[in-house]
């Protein structure tokens, strides 16, 4: 039996080589939901706790999984490309621009083109720009951008562009990047938990949200492209949209406070434009220096 185990072992291995991202995503998913699986039963008080660190936790999934398959198709050598591409803070000027402030721009146009938005604004609290830069750094550490993007963007990205394309690819992902969030419409993060209507949930507020983060892949492809392949950047651009959260609940219409339609508008139009401007393309060059996976086949972009 023991001269059996490092027989065994080399198979999965080889079988997950030749299936990366079928077992990117494996392991992302099945971390992450079963990790999800504390929380969701503390909101719905059937375990007693506060699974908030669990719930952090859960966000690595993909991160874990960008890590443990770069480990079995590169070696040390794929993992530390990762890393280095992790800290990767050189790009232009203007995409930091546009990250920084752009973003918060779209997003707040997106909630005053909703009827009665305007209306509805509470005003700033004291030290709210204090408040907005402590949020932002906690929540590129710990609120999903740093367990998220070296697996999204980091892995599974530089393998679906060569593979179907950077809009197909982009598509596929940003559906595949909603379905791993599945599981948090059964808590307070998506609205759900005890008393919500789970068909209104799945029919209205899952719909809403899967356009937007979709929408949201095409701009992370585009900076992405655009940036040398920099996890860094699509880092600090997801840190950027989920830190406008706190904006959010200044507006009490219900037009912004049900549903995610605000980030679907602020985010659908910005990614047409960029969509139909790139003829698809999203700053995708087949060949340029770009991180690959070893071996893969390059294919047209589509």
């Amino acid at each position: 039996m023991s001269g059996q185990t490092p027989s065994h072992s080399r198979n999965l291995r080889q079988v997950m080589a030749q299936h990366p991202l079928f077992f990117f995503f494996l392991i992302a998913y099945a971390f992450s939901w079963i990790m999800s699986i504390p929380y969701i039963l503390g909101q719905w008080n059937v375990w007693q706790g506060n699974f908030m660190i669990i719930f952090a936790i859960k966000s690595f999934g993909p991160c874990l999984a960008g890590f443990i398959m770069f480990g079995v198709t590169e070696g040390k050598a794929g993992v530390l490309a990762l890393r280095k591409r992790c800290v990767q803070v050189r790009a232009g000027w203007q995409w930091y621009l546009f990250i920084l402030v752009g973003i918060p721009a779209l997003s707040l146009l997106g909630i005053l083109i909703l009827p009665g938005a305007l209306a509805s604004f509470q005003g700033f609290p004291p030290h709210f720009p204090f408040v907005y830069l402590v949020s932002f750094v906690l929540i590129f550490f710990a609120g999903g951008p740093l367990g998220e993007e070296p697996g999204w963007r980091g892995f599974a990205l530089p393998r679906m562009q060569p593979r179907y394309g950077a809009l197909r690819g982009t598509l596929l992902l940003g559906i595949l990047w909603t379905c791993w969030h599945l599981p948090d419409f059964l808590t307070d993060a998506q609205r759900g938990g005890p008393g919500t209507d789970l068909t209104r949930l799945l029919t209205v507020n899952f719909p809403i949200f899967l356009v937007m983060v979709v929408a949201m892949a095409v701009i992370f492809t585009w900076v992405f492209n655009h940036t040398g392949g920099s996890v860094f950047m699509a880092m600090l651009l997801h840190t950027s949209i989920n830190t406008f959260g706190i904006v959010q609940p200044l507006f009490t219409a219900p037009s912004v406070v049900n549903t995610d339609l605000f980030m679907c508008i602020s985010f659908v139009v910005p990614a047409v434009l960029v969509i139909v401007f790139t003829r698809g393309q999203l700053g995708y060059k087949p060949g340029a220096d770009q991180p690959q996976a070893a071996g893969a086949e390059v294919l047209p972009a589509a």
